[in-house]
Order: C-alpha cells, then structure tokens, then sequence
C-alpha cells in the first residue's frame, strides 16, 4: 500500500485549507463585501480535491478500468468514426462538445436568486453528479463498442424501457442541437468579426487534422503551436476585417447564417473525426480554456467585489423578472451544464467512447472535463455577480415589464430595490458602444458586460468596448463546438436505433447509413431553427421554454443507465455514486415538470398561461409578449405543445427509472437472469499515458515501446 510523503500531504492540506477558507467567506459573510476572488478559491480547492482523489476512487476501485484492455478505438479502428486519438488531443474534443451555451447562459440567469445558491450547486453537482454521469457513462460506453445511450438502455435494461429511453433521448437531443444553434445564430448576426474569426478555425482545422495524420503524425506540441498562432491571427484578423471594406461580405443575416450552419453541422457529421472535428474542438478548446483562465487572473489582481445578494428575496418568492419559480427546482433546472447536464452523457456516449485510446483516461476526459466546464460556469456567475445589480435586472427584464426607455427601466428596477439612474443605464450601453443595453434577454450579453468589466480594469477603460465585443464573439465559438459533435452524435443515436429495423445500420460507419441519418439529424434541427428565425414565436422558439427540463430529464436517464449497469456488473455496493444523484435529479426535474404542467401561476404553468392568453383572446386582448392577434394565437398553440411535450417526457422517464429499478431489484434476487451486452477482453497494443502528464513509471513504458515499435 502507497504511502502519500510529506511533500504531497502539505501541497493537499494547503490546497483543503484554500477551498475552505473560500466556502467559509462566502456563507458566512452577510452585509460586507466579499471578494469574488473567494468564489474563485472555493471552486478551485474542491475542484482539485474531488479529481485528485473521489475521481481517482471511482475510476481505479469502482471502475476498475484496465490499462491491458482494448478500447473500440484500437480495434474497430476505420479512420471515419472509429479512430484512437492522444489524450489531448481527445480532452479537447470532448470538453469543446460538452460546453455549449449552458455553462455561459445558465449561471447568469440563475444570478437573480443571488450568488450563493448557483455557486453550491455548480461546485457540489459537478463533483458528485455532472462529472461522475460523464466517467461512468464514458466508461460503460467504452466496454460497449461506443454504443449510444439509449442503446444502451435498450440493451441492459430491456424492450420497454430502453424504447422510452430511445425515443426521450432523441427527442430532447434535437431540442437541444436547436436552441444551441439559435444561440449561434443571435451572437453571429450582423457580426462579420465573429463571423470571420469562427469561419476561419474550420481550415485552421483542416490543416491541423491533415499535420497530425499524414505530416507529422504523434507531434501534437507542434500543432498546438501552429494551430493557437492562427487561431490569434484571425481573432486579431476579425477586427480588422469588421472595419475594413470586407466587412459586407461577413455580415449576414439570421437566414443565412441558419443554411451555413445546417451545411456546416452536415459536412462536419460524415467527414472523418481525425479531420475536421476533433482538432477543430482541439483548437476551440485554447481559446476557451486560455480566456477563462485569464479571466480568473484578472479576478486574481484585481480583486472586484460581488456585488448581487448573496440570496435575493426572489429566490424564496418566486416572482423573478429573469425566470418565474422558486428556488427549487428552478435554480437547479436553469444551472445545468457546469453542475449535471444530460447532453454530456450523449457525448459521453457518442464520439468519444471511440475515439479514447486507454480506458485508464476516462477520468481525465469524462470527470476532467467536466470540472473544467464547471469552472466555465462559475466564472459566468462571477461575472454576472460583480457588475451592477440595477443593471443586471435591466438588461436581463424583457422589454414587457420594464419598458424600452432608461427612464421607465430605472424606475422598475427601482422597485425591485437595485437603484440604477437612467443616466447610468446610457452610459453603460456608451462604455461598449451599443445603442442600449435594455432587455438584452438571454444571458451572453450580461457576460460579456462581466468579462468586459473585469478585463478592462486589467488593460485599462478605452478597451472596454473591444472586451465586451470579444465575449460575444467567444461566447459563439464556445456555442458552435457543440452543434457539430452533436449532430454527430444524433447521427450516432439515429442509426443505433434504426438498426434494431435495418441491421446495416448498426455499423456507424457504413456510408449510406451516416449520410441519410446525418441529413435527417441536420434536417430536423435545421427546421426547427428556420422557422425560429422567421417567426419570434415559432419554431425552435416554442420549444426554448422546455430546454433546461429536457436537459435534466435526459441526465435522469443516464443516470438510471449507469445505476443499472453498476447494479449488474457486479457493484451494487457501490451503486449509491449514481443512484444518489439519480434520486436528486429526479426528484428536482420531475417537480420541475409538475410546476410547469399544472401550476397556477401563469408565468410557471403551460396549461395556466394558455388559458389566460385564450380568455384574452376571447375578450379581444393583446398581452405581452404578444403584439397581435395572431401572436395570441401563437402563444396559445406553444403553450399548449410545451406542456404537453413536458407531461410526455416525464412520463418517459419515469418509465425508464421504474423499468431500471424493476431490473436492479430482479438482479439483486435472482442474478442468473440478468446478462451484460459488454464487448469480449482483447488485449491492447497501445501505450499512453493515463493523464495529461505521464508518470515515471508511464515515462518508461512509453521508451520501451517506442524501442520495440509499438505505442500509440
């Protein structure tokens, strides 16, 4: 048995002490100011604890993950899907497909119940929810041929569950790949720098997928180096672009963006993994990481202060101008990505399982990965929390409550007890050179306002303007990165299920399979946005209300999944590391969906909502945020789809998690009748490292190999 020496017992205890010293600051003061540099160290600590060592248990004493085992990237290796890709190289991939807009949006609009309520869940759902579900479901998936997770339940929990399971996880899938590419579309419109830059990681891509495969192959130091030198070169590209005399040919509208992306989300669907894909996410990946950390640097040196409550008094009302609802559920439901996120599992599932070359980096890359999204999302809260309240309730109140004047927008928020004059409110939209910064609904632009805030006291006021313009522009590649690994994945999904029918489409790679299902996928997303884009109130804008219900939901069925399959291969004991968070995410999301089915209050319940608007209708009345007749009608017809789409996805779930427990308790009586669909052992021939630095021992091996010809 290993013995920690005294060096490492002094690093851990002095990073315990920061972590604690952070979560002390933060729930114990009250009518002082708290430096968000607290919030920061509270993540940080527990971050590094909860990987270093609950992460490490998981993986080596529940897991068991064996280094000698083959992944399916080694032995289904095709070049198209099924490809063994460095660690890094997949870290990247997998942490740019998992973030989309939920850890940007999610905490800033969760800010209006205070700092501390986001700041708990993002941190403690991460360590003991959102990474576990992405480790396990990674690791379950990858002794599984890479199979989906709705095949996977399908597999090992049976016909009836596993066909909900399939149904819920597709439906939610396309909802989700549609509200992520809406986003896109918002942020890039009328943006020819974002435009620019966001177009020109595709050769950028390209180029590097083509050095890491037939120039240089193994030497990814190097194409990181080239690939990070272009990528500021067209980020320093974009700006010049946007006042030069090109800037009309990147300015585009919504519609034009919308065929854009459904072509690009296509292309990037059938076109090998090694070419576009991966180093594309590689890339993005740099970007992210590099931006967020120099935001914690700059909260570092200069030490702003968290300016919203720590609980406000709309976290117990439920009356927010942000989102209606309580607390709970609701905080839980729109902090998602960066704490529990059900899309995670459907990557977890999808690309990476095939691509991963050592079982032994499912830690790094499921439970790492997510951590690092988390650390997204708290720099988003942070953000949010550090600029002014008034301005924070003013930009994020639709224009239906507070007006569209400064004057009207102050004294509403006012009322609500956050002082802002008008006078104020002009010159924070003049500081980034925007016409106004009133009901800039959505969350990107509150957090661009944050990073803006926060860079500019690092390099000074007169490039306030630029930062803010940056944010929005990161806050779309950040966005983008997971439309093209989730079509990928939908695709994944599609064929998996269309195989029980048609069993050629079992093979993921067989060419007239990935072409049809992926123009399906893009087809139905790309619907769904069209007329979204077109019509305020339409398309994929009817289903933006469900979003963060299905994201949970679809976590609910992971977890279901991987309790399941702890339970049957032999882990019972061990079964409570999902099962725990199992009953948690259950029991909010369901509450949630009950509230937003038969509540009341108009502003929470479909149902209620619909009958107000109808009455009004029937009265000859426009309400807000209707401003017609016919946009009456629309409201009328979305409320209705959203609460019936609501009520059916939890059924579907409830039929998964009852169908999952009915296995388990079968397996704990009787285990002869349960079976595993676990691919046979075979040996590996690959040698790499388990993290992102090789130990002595990994060092060694490595030399060895490279000595007899192997490795990989």
């Amino acid at each position: 048995m290993r013995t920690a020496n005294p060096r490492t017992v002094v690093v851990w205890t002095l990073v315990a002490l920061v972590g604690a010293a952070g979560w002390s600051v933060l729930a114990l003061a009250r009518g002082e100011d708290v430096s968000a540099a607290w919030m920061v160290a509270a993540a940080l600590g527990s971050y590094a604890i909860a990987y270093r060592f609950y992460a490490k248990f998981i993986a080596y004493k529940v897991l068991r993950v064996d280094r000698t085992r083959a992944t399916p990237a080694e032995r289904l290796n095709n070049g198209i899907d099924f490809h063994p890709t460095d660690r890094r190289v997949l870290l990247g991939h997998h942490f740019a497909a998992i973030a989309g807009a939920g850890p940007l949006v999610g905490p800033v609009l969760a800010a209006q119940m205070g700092y501390l309520p986001g700041t708990v869940w993002i941190i403690a759902g991460v360590v003991f929810a959102g990474a576990v579900q992405d480790m396990v479901v990674l690791f379950f998936s990858t002794r599984r041929d890479g199979r989906s997770l709705g095949q996977m339940a399908r597999e090992e929990i049976g016909p009836f569950g596993g066909a909900a399971a399939l149904v819920a996880a597709f439906a939610i899938m396309i909802i989700l790949l549609g509200v992520l590419a809406l986003v896109v579309v918002n942020a890039l419109a009328a943006s020819p720098w974002g435009t620019f830059s966001i177009a020109m990681t595709i050769p950028i891509a390209l180029l590097m997928g083509f050095y890491l495969r037939v120039l240089r192959p193994g030497r990814v130091a190097e194409v990181s180096l080239i690939g990070v030198a272009l990528l500021l070169l067209a980020l320093v590209a974009g700006r010049w672009v946007a006042e030069s005399s090109w800037a009309g040919a990147f300015t585009l509208a919504p519609s034009t963006l919308v065929i854009w992306l459904i072509g690009y989300g296509f292309v990037a669907s059938i076109l090998p993994v090694w070419m576009l894909l991966a180093p594309r996410d590689y890339l993005s990946t740099f970007m992210k990481i590099g931006t967020i950390a120099l935001l914690a640097l700059g909260v570092v040196i200069t030490l702003p202060t968290l300016r919203m409550d720590a609980v406000t008094d709309f976290a117990s009302k439920g009356n927010g101008p942000v989102f209606a609802g309580s607390l709970f559920p609701f905080a839980f439901i729109t902090i998602a990505c960066g704490a529990l996120s059900g899309f995670h599992s459907l990557i977890s599932s999808g690309t990476t399982p095939k691509m991963i070359q050592k079982e032994t980096q499912v830690r790094m890359i499921g439970y790492g990965s997510m951590l690092m999204e988390s650390s997204v999302a708290i720099m988003a809260l942070l953000a949010a929390s550090i600029i002014d309240p008034g301005l924070y309730f003013a930009m994020n109140a639709p224009s239906g409550v507070i007006g569209t004047t400064v004057q009207n927008a102050s004294h509403v928020v006012g009322g609500w007890g956050y002082q802002i004059s008008p006078a104020d409110l002009a010159q924070a939209a003049k500081n980034v050179e925007e016409s106004t910064l009133l009901s800039r609904t959505g969350g990107a632009p509150t957090l661009a306002i944050g990073i803006s805030e926060i860079f500019s006291k690092v390099t000074g006021g007169s490039l306030r303007a630029f930062w803010y313009h940056f944010a929005i522009m990161f806050e779309a590649l950040f966005i983008l990165t997971a439309i093209d690994a989730g079509t990928r994945v939908g695709r994944f999904m599609l064929q998996d299920t269309l195989g029980n029918l048609y069993r050629p489409f079992k093979n993921v790679s067989w060419k007239p399979g990935l072409v049809i299902t992926s123009a399906i996928v893009t087809g139905l997303w790309g619907y769904f946005l069209w007329v979204g884009v077109h019509e305020p109130l339409g398309g994929i804008n009817q289903l933006f209300p469900i979003f963060g219900i299905c994201n949970q939901l679809l976590a609910a069925v992971a977890l279901a999944v991987c309790t399941t399959l702890l339970v049957k291969s032999g882990r019972l004991k061990w079964a409570w590391i999902t099962g725990v968070p199992l009953v948690w995410d259950a029991t909010v999301t369901l509450t949630a969906s009950w509230q937003k089915v038969f509540s009341g209050d108009p502003k929470v319940g479909f149902f209620k909502q619909r009958s107000v608007f109808q009455d009004a209708i029937d009265s000859g009345k426009v309400l807000p945020p209707a401003k017609s007749m016919d946009d009456m009608h629309t409201v009328v017809i979305n409320s209705t789809v959203d609460g019936v789409l609501s009520a059916i996805l939890a059924l579907l779930v409830v039929v998964v998690v009852a169908d999952a427990a009915r296995v388990c308790v079968r397996h704990i009586r009787r285990p002869a009748l349960s079976s595993l669909s676990e691919s046979p052992y075979v040996r590996s021939e690959i040698v790499a490292p388990a993290g992102l630095i090789p130990t002595r021992e990994e060092k060694e091996e490595m030399r060895d190999a490279v000595g007899a010809g192997q490795g990989g």
